[in-house]
Protein backbone atom coordinates (compact mmCIF):
# COMPACT_ATOMS: atom_id res chain seq x y z
CA UNK A 1 0.00 0.00 0.00
CA UNK A 2 1.45 3.68 -0.74
CA UNK A 3 1.33 6.21 0.91
CA UNK A 4 -0.78 8.26 -0.94
CA UNK A 5 -3.48 5.35 -0.85
CA UNK A 6 -2.61 5.25 3.07
CA UNK A 7 -3.43 8.86 3.35
CA UNK A 8 -6.81 8.72 0.85
CA UNK A 9 -8.41 5.73 3.11
CA UNK A 10 -7.36 7.20 6.44
CA UNK A 11 -9.32 10.57 5.29
CA UNK A 12 -6.19 12.11 7.91
CA UNK A 13 -6.23 15.97 8.27
CA UNK A 14 -4.88 16.01 11.99
CA UNK A 15 -1.28 14.41 12.56
CA UNK A 16 -2.49 12.50 15.65
CA UNK A 17 -4.40 10.59 14.04
CA UNK A 18 -1.88 9.80 11.08
CA UNK A 19 -1.83 5.96 10.57
CA UNK A 20 -0.14 3.18 8.81
CA UNK A 21 -0.83 -0.26 7.76
CA UNK A 22 -1.03 -2.50 10.83
CA UNK A 23 1.57 -4.44 9.63
CA UNK A 24 4.17 -1.46 9.55
CA UNK A 25 5.72 -1.89 12.93
CA UNK A 26 8.81 -0.35 11.49
CA UNK A 27 7.03 3.28 11.31
CA UNK A 28 6.25 2.92 14.94
CA UNK A 29 10.33 3.16 15.37
CA UNK A 30 10.55 6.44 14.00
CA UNK A 31 12.35 8.54 16.41
CA UNK A 32 10.67 11.99 15.23
CA UNK A 33 7.27 9.79 16.57
CA UNK A 34 8.68 9.48 20.00
CA UNK A 35 8.78 13.01 20.38
CA UNK A 36 5.59 14.32 18.53
CA UNK A 37 2.95 13.14 21.30
CA UNK A 38 -0.72 15.23 21.60
CA UNK A 39 -1.94 16.46 24.37
CA UNK A 40 -5.17 16.33 22.62
CA UNK A 41 -6.23 13.39 24.77
CA UNK A 42 -4.51 13.83 27.97
CA UNK A 43 -7.87 14.92 29.86
CA UNK A 44 -9.47 11.76 28.75
CA UNK A 45 -6.48 10.09 29.37
CA UNK A 46 -6.25 11.34 32.90
CA UNK A 47 -9.93 10.46 33.77
CA UNK A 48 -9.68 7.32 33.69
CA UNK A 49 -8.53 6.97 36.93
CA UNK A 50 -11.49 8.58 38.47
CA UNK A 51 -13.81 5.67 36.83
CA UNK A 52 -11.96 2.94 37.06
CA UNK A 53 -13.67 -0.39 38.14
CA UNK A 54 -13.25 -4.08 38.65
CA UNK A 55 -16.14 -6.77 37.74
CA UNK A 56 -14.12 -9.46 39.41
CA UNK A 57 -14.63 -7.16 42.91
CA UNK A 58 -17.43 -7.00 44.66
CA UNK A 59 -16.60 -3.61 46.19
CA UNK A 60 -17.92 -2.49 42.88
CA UNK A 61 -20.03 -5.52 41.84
CA UNK A 62 -21.66 -8.66 42.86
CA UNK A 63 -23.17 -11.02 40.12
CA UNK A 64 -24.14 -13.78 43.39
CA UNK A 65 -26.99 -11.10 44.24
CA UNK A 66 -30.65 -12.98 43.41
CA UNK A 67 -32.97 -12.37 41.05
CA UNK A 68 -36.35 -14.24 40.67
CA UNK A 69 -36.20 -14.78 36.85
CA UNK A 70 -39.10 -16.93 37.05
CA UNK A 71 -41.76 -14.54 38.65
CA UNK A 72 -40.52 -11.55 37.58
CA UNK A 73 -39.85 -9.71 34.54
CA UNK A 74 -36.58 -7.89 34.18
CA UNK A 75 -37.99 -4.72 32.12
CA UNK A 76 -41.71 -3.78 31.25
CA UNK A 77 -43.65 -5.53 28.77
CA UNK A 78 -43.51 -2.28 26.29
CA UNK A 79 -40.26 -2.59 25.93
CA UNK A 80 -40.82 -5.96 24.36
CA UNK A 81 -42.08 -4.82 20.42
CA UNK A 82 -43.56 -8.19 19.68
CA UNK A 83 -45.86 -8.20 22.50
CA UNK A 84 -47.22 -5.04 21.00
CA UNK A 85 -48.85 -7.56 18.53
CA UNK A 86 -52.06 -9.77 19.09
CA UNK A 87 -50.77 -12.93 17.62
CA UNK A 88 -47.87 -12.94 20.50
CA UNK A 89 -49.79 -11.63 22.99
CA UNK A 90 -52.63 -13.83 22.99
CA UNK A 91 -50.42 -16.72 22.35
CA UNK A 92 -48.17 -16.10 25.97
CA UNK A 93 -51.39 -15.65 27.94
CA UNK A 94 -49.77 -17.09 30.98
CA UNK A 95 -48.22 -14.77 33.18
CA UNK A 96 -45.32 -16.95 33.91
CA UNK A 97 -44.51 -17.61 29.72
CA UNK A 98 -44.98 -14.27 29.23
CA UNK A 99 -42.28 -13.13 31.95
CA UNK A 100 -40.26 -15.84 30.17
CA UNK A 101 -40.28 -14.19 27.39
CA UNK A 102 -40.02 -10.66 28.20
CA UNK A 103 -36.65 -12.46 29.61
CA UNK A 104 -35.48 -14.57 26.94
CA UNK A 105 -36.26 -11.12 24.89
CA UNK A 106 -33.60 -8.92 27.22
CA UNK A 107 -31.07 -11.95 26.69
CA UNK A 108 -31.07 -11.31 23.23
CA UNK A 109 -30.46 -7.41 23.75
CA UNK A 110 -27.71 -7.99 26.52
CA UNK A 111 -25.99 -10.63 24.30
CA UNK A 112 -26.14 -7.88 21.44
CA UNK A 113 -23.97 -5.81 23.67
CA UNK A 114 -21.59 -8.34 25.07
CA UNK A 115 -20.67 -9.11 21.02
CA UNK A 116 -20.81 -5.10 20.77
CA UNK A 117 -17.94 -4.91 23.46
CA UNK A 118 -16.13 -7.62 22.39
CA UNK A 119 -16.40 -5.81 19.00
CA UNK A 120 -15.33 -2.65 20.76
CA UNK A 121 -12.42 -4.51 22.14
CA UNK A 122 -10.89 -5.89 18.88
CA UNK A 123 -11.61 -2.42 17.03
CA UNK A 124 -9.69 -0.19 20.19
CA UNK A 125 -6.84 -3.04 20.08
CA UNK A 126 -6.43 -2.55 16.07
CA UNK A 127 -6.41 1.23 16.62
CA UNK A 128 -2.99 0.63 19.15
CA UNK A 129 -1.34 -0.98 15.94
CA UNK A 130 -1.99 1.91 13.04
CA UNK A 131 -2.38 5.35 14.77
CA UNK A 132 1.13 6.38 15.05
CA UNK A 133 0.60 9.28 17.67
CA UNK A 134 1.75 8.32 21.20
CA UNK A 135 -1.32 9.91 22.89
CA UNK A 136 -4.21 8.53 20.47
CA UNK A 137 -2.06 5.06 21.21
CA UNK A 138 -2.62 5.29 24.66
CA UNK A 139 -6.06 6.35 24.95
CA UNK A 140 -6.88 3.32 22.45
CA UNK A 141 -4.44 1.06 24.63
CA UNK A 142 -6.60 2.42 27.82
CA UNK A 143 -10.58 1.95 26.09
CA UNK A 144 -8.88 -1.66 24.90
CA UNK A 145 -8.75 -2.40 28.86
CA UNK A 146 -11.99 -0.99 29.68
CA UNK A 147 -13.93 -2.50 26.58
CA UNK A 148 -12.49 -5.78 27.97
CA UNK A 149 -13.80 -5.23 31.91
CA UNK A 150 -16.96 -4.84 29.51
CA UNK A 151 -16.71 -8.19 28.09
CA UNK A 152 -15.71 -9.72 31.34
CA UNK A 153 -18.57 -7.66 32.98
CA UNK A 154 -21.27 -8.63 30.52
CA UNK A 155 -20.57 -12.19 30.22
CA UNK A 156 -20.66 -12.70 34.31
CA UNK A 157 -24.22 -10.78 34.19
CA UNK A 158 -25.31 -12.91 31.24
CA UNK A 159 -24.51 -16.15 32.91
CA UNK A 160 -25.77 -15.32 36.62
CA UNK A 161 -28.42 -14.74 34.72
CA UNK A 162 -29.22 -16.92 31.60
CA UNK A 163 -26.47 -18.97 32.03
CA UNK A 164 -24.85 -18.22 28.06
CA UNK A 165 -25.33 -16.04 25.81
CA UNK A 166 -27.17 -16.72 22.22
CA UNK A 167 -25.33 -16.15 19.14
CA UNK A 168 -24.77 -12.45 17.69
CA UNK A 169 -27.89 -11.41 15.41
CA UNK A 170 -26.90 -10.87 11.14
CA UNK A 171 -26.81 -7.03 10.76
CA UNK A 172 -25.17 -6.73 13.83
CA UNK A 173 -22.41 -9.11 13.18
CA UNK A 174 -22.37 -7.62 9.39
CA UNK A 175 -21.42 -4.08 10.43
CA UNK A 176 -18.56 -5.01 13.59
CA UNK A 177 -16.96 -7.32 10.62
CA UNK A 178 -16.96 -4.43 8.72
CA UNK A 179 -15.70 -1.91 11.17
CA UNK A 180 -13.09 -3.89 12.65
CA UNK A 181 -11.43 -5.14 8.95
CA UNK A 182 -11.81 -1.95 7.43
CA UNK A 183 -8.41 -0.41 6.59
CA UNK A 184 -9.82 3.43 6.84
CA UNK A 185 -9.68 5.05 10.35
CA UNK A 186 -12.81 7.00 9.67
CA UNK A 187 -14.86 4.02 9.40
CA UNK A 188 -12.95 3.12 12.64
CA UNK A 189 -13.71 5.99 14.23
CA UNK A 190 -17.12 6.83 13.06
CA UNK A 191 -18.00 3.08 13.27
CA UNK A 192 -17.12 2.04 16.45
CA UNK A 193 -16.56 5.10 18.23
CA UNK A 194 -19.79 7.51 17.37
CA UNK A 195 -22.42 5.35 16.00
CA UNK A 196 -21.60 1.71 18.24
CA UNK A 197 -20.85 3.83 21.32
CA UNK A 198 -23.49 6.14 20.59
CA UNK A 199 -26.42 2.76 20.12
CA UNK A 200 -24.78 1.78 23.13
CA UNK A 201 -25.16 4.86 25.40
CA UNK A 202 -28.61 5.23 24.05
CA UNK A 203 -29.52 1.23 25.07
CA UNK A 204 -27.96 2.05 28.79
CA UNK A 205 -29.30 4.67 29.29
CA UNK A 206 -32.99 2.57 28.03
CA UNK A 207 -32.21 0.14 30.50
CA UNK A 208 -30.97 1.72 33.28
CA UNK A 209 -34.19 3.64 33.54
CA UNK A 210 -36.26 0.60 33.10
CA UNK A 211 -34.42 -2.21 34.82
CA UNK A 212 -36.42 -4.54 37.77
CA UNK A 213 -32.77 -5.83 38.47
CA UNK A 214 -30.46 -4.04 40.88
CA UNK A 215 -27.42 -5.87 39.97
CA UNK A 216 -28.23 -5.06 35.61
CA UNK A 217 -28.95 -1.74 36.77
CA UNK A 218 -25.54 -0.96 38.49
CA UNK A 219 -23.42 -3.05 35.54
CA UNK A 220 -25.34 -0.64 33.46
CA UNK A 221 -24.25 2.66 35.01
CA UNK A 222 -20.26 1.33 35.78
CA UNK A 223 -20.52 0.48 32.26
CA UNK A 224 -21.35 3.76 31.33
CA UNK A 225 -18.85 5.64 33.04
CA UNK A 226 -16.45 4.14 30.96
CA UNK A 227 -18.42 4.60 27.36
CA UNK A 228 -19.33 8.27 27.29
CA UNK A 229 -15.35 8.90 27.56
CA UNK A 230 -14.85 6.56 24.46
CA UNK A 231 -17.85 8.36 23.02
CA UNK A 232 -15.17 11.25 23.61
CA UNK A 233 -12.46 10.19 21.30
CA UNK A 234 -14.61 9.79 18.63
CA UNK A 235 -15.97 13.69 18.84
CA UNK A 236 -12.15 14.55 19.15
CA UNK A 237 -11.63 12.89 15.97
CA UNK A 238 -14.87 14.67 14.41
CA UNK A 239 -13.39 18.19 15.59
CA UNK A 240 -10.13 18.10 14.60
CA UNK A 241 -11.04 16.13 11.07
CA UNK A 242 -14.61 17.13 9.28
CA UNK A 243 -14.38 20.86 9.33
CA UNK A 244 -11.05 20.03 7.11
CA UNK A 245 -12.58 17.77 4.49
CA UNK A 246 -12.70 18.76 0.82
CA UNK A 247 -16.21 18.01 -0.57
CA UNK A 248 -16.00 15.04 -1.95
CA UNK A 249 -14.31 13.44 1.24
CA UNK A 250 -17.06 14.39 3.11
CA UNK A 251 -19.29 12.93 0.67
CA UNK A 252 -17.43 9.91 1.29
CA UNK A 253 -17.86 9.52 4.81
CA UNK A 254 -21.11 10.97 5.00
CA UNK A 255 -22.70 8.36 3.06
CA UNK A 256 -20.76 5.60 4.96
CA UNK A 257 -22.48 6.96 8.10
CA UNK A 258 -26.08 6.98 6.13
CA UNK A 259 -25.60 3.77 4.91
CA UNK A 260 -24.35 2.59 8.60
CA UNK A 261 -27.58 4.10 10.28
CA UNK A 262 -30.18 2.73 7.74
CA UNK A 263 -28.66 -0.80 7.83
CA UNK A 264 -29.24 -0.20 11.72
CA UNK A 265 -32.46 1.01 11.85
CA UNK A 266 -34.31 -1.26 9.75
CA UNK A 267 -32.21 -4.36 10.86
CA UNK A 268 -30.59 -4.15 14.02
CA UNK A 269 -34.34 -4.49 16.13
CA UNK A 270 -36.02 -6.46 13.00
CA UNK A 271 -37.94 -9.58 14.12
CA UNK A 272 -35.85 -11.39 11.70
CA UNK A 273 -32.94 -11.05 14.60
CA UNK A 274 -34.87 -13.23 16.65
CA UNK A 275 -36.61 -15.88 14.71
CA UNK A 276 -35.13 -18.89 17.21
CA UNK A 277 -36.90 -16.53 20.61
CA UNK A 278 -40.28 -16.98 18.78
CA UNK A 279 -39.94 -20.72 17.48
CA UNK A 280 -38.44 -21.36 20.94
CA UNK A 281 -42.56 -20.53 22.49
CA UNK A 282 -44.30 -22.43 19.56
CA UNK A 283 -44.57 -18.94 17.57
CA UNK A 284 -44.69 -19.23 14.02
CA UNK A 285 -41.92 -16.91 13.20
CA UNK A 286 -43.27 -15.48 9.91
CA UNK A 287 -46.61 -14.98 11.31
CA UNK A 288 -44.39 -12.82 14.00
CA UNK A 289 -42.63 -10.58 10.91
CA UNK A 290 -45.75 -10.40 9.27
CA UNK A 291 -47.18 -9.24 12.54
CA UNK A 292 -44.81 -6.66 13.29
CA UNK A 293 -44.69 -5.12 9.99
CA UNK A 294 -47.96 -4.06 10.26
CA UNK A 295 -47.52 -1.73 13.34
CA UNK A 296 -43.62 -1.11 12.63
CA UNK A 297 -44.29 2.08 10.55
CA UNK A 298 -42.19 4.72 9.16
CA UNK A 299 -45.13 6.72 11.60
CA UNK A 300 -44.09 5.05 14.90
CA UNK A 301 -40.60 5.08 14.39
CA UNK A 302 -40.57 9.06 14.21
CA UNK A 303 -42.95 8.74 17.40
CA UNK A 304 -40.49 6.36 19.41
CA UNK A 305 -37.48 8.52 18.27
CA UNK A 306 -39.23 11.41 20.06
CA UNK A 307 -37.55 9.72 22.82
CA UNK A 308 -34.41 10.78 24.39
CA UNK A 309 -32.84 7.45 25.10
CA UNK A 310 -34.22 5.80 21.68
CA UNK A 311 -30.80 4.53 20.41
CA UNK A 312 -31.25 6.07 16.67
CA UNK A 313 -32.14 9.27 17.61
CA UNK A 314 -29.06 9.07 19.68
CA UNK A 315 -27.14 7.96 16.76
CA UNK A 316 -28.59 11.05 14.56
CA UNK A 317 -27.78 13.33 17.35
CA UNK A 318 -24.24 11.74 17.62
CA UNK A 319 -23.36 12.24 13.55
CA UNK A 320 -25.17 15.90 13.63
CA UNK A 321 -23.00 16.64 16.75
CA UNK A 322 -19.53 15.68 14.66
CA UNK A 323 -20.72 17.92 11.71
CA UNK A 324 -20.65 14.92 9.33
CA UNK A 325 -24.79 15.41 8.67
CA UNK A 326 -25.15 18.08 6.04
CA UNK A 327 -27.87 19.54 3.65
CA UNK A 328 -26.91 16.06 1.78
CA UNK A 329 -28.54 14.14 3.67
CA UNK A 330 -30.45 15.52 6.47
CA UNK A 331 -33.70 15.31 4.65
CA UNK A 332 -33.56 11.54 5.18
CA UNK A 333 -33.13 11.87 8.76
CA UNK A 334 -35.58 14.90 9.31
CA UNK A 335 -37.99 11.76 8.20
CA UNK A 336 -37.59 10.48 11.40
CA UNK A 337 -36.31 13.35 13.79
CA UNK A 338 -36.33 16.97 14.25
CA UNK A 339 -32.95 17.96 13.37
CA UNK A 340 -33.63 21.92 14.59
CA UNK A 341 -34.66 20.13 17.83
CA UNK A 342 -31.40 17.80 17.93
CA UNK A 343 -29.36 20.72 17.53
CA UNK A 344 -30.65 23.21 20.53
CA UNK A 345 -30.30 20.12 22.98
CA UNK A 346 -26.19 21.21 22.74
CA UNK A 347 -23.47 18.61 22.63
CA UNK A 348 -24.51 16.64 26.35
CA UNK A 349 -25.37 13.42 25.40
CA UNK A 350 -28.24 11.06 26.82
CA UNK A 351 -26.21 8.67 29.33
CA UNK A 352 -23.95 11.70 30.67
CA UNK A 353 -25.72 12.33 34.30
CA UNK A 354 -26.08 8.50 34.88
CA UNK A 355 -22.52 8.30 33.98
CA UNK A 356 -21.22 11.26 36.22
CA UNK A 357 -23.88 10.20 38.87
CA UNK A 358 -21.49 6.57 38.70
CA UNK A 359 -18.56 8.49 38.31
CA UNK A 360 -19.10 10.13 41.46
CA UNK A 361 -19.81 6.62 43.18
CA UNK A 362 -16.73 5.42 42.05
CA UNK A 363 -14.09 7.92 43.23
CA UNK A 364 -16.06 7.38 46.92
CA UNK A 365 -14.54 3.90 46.38
CA UNK A 366 -11.23 4.39 44.67
CA UNK A 367 -10.33 7.93 46.46
CA UNK A 368 -11.61 7.90 50.25
CA UNK A 369 -8.95 10.02 51.27
CA UNK A 370 -8.91 12.21 48.72
CA UNK A 371 -10.97 14.87 47.94
CA UNK A 372 -13.69 14.81 45.24
CA UNK A 373 -12.61 16.71 42.02
CA UNK A 374 -15.62 17.74 39.65
CA UNK A 375 -16.93 15.93 36.62
CA UNK A 376 -17.44 17.39 33.46
CA UNK A 377 -18.09 14.52 30.90
CA UNK A 378 -18.55 16.66 27.64
CA UNK A 379 -16.02 19.81 28.46
CA UNK A 380 -12.43 19.23 26.56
Amino acid sequence: MTDQVTKDRNITKDAMYDAVAPDDFESMLELDRYGARSSAFDKIISATHDHFWDPLDKAYIDFDEPFDMENQALVPEDLVIALSTDYVSNHLSDPKQRIRFINQSVLRSFSSILHGEQGALNLSASLCHVLKDQGAQEYAANQTREEARHVTAFAKYIKARWGKPVECGPALKTLLVEIIGAPEVYKKIIGMQMLVEGLAMGAFATFFNQINDPVGKKLLQLVMTDEAFHHKFGKIWADRTVPKLSPEEHAIIEDWAAHCFQTLLFNLVSPHQQLDLYAEFGLDPDKVVEEYGKIMTDDLRRENMKEQTNIFRVLVKTLLNAGIITDRTRAFYAMYVDIDELKAEGDRMVGDDIAEEGIRHLQAINFKNRPLAAIEIAAE
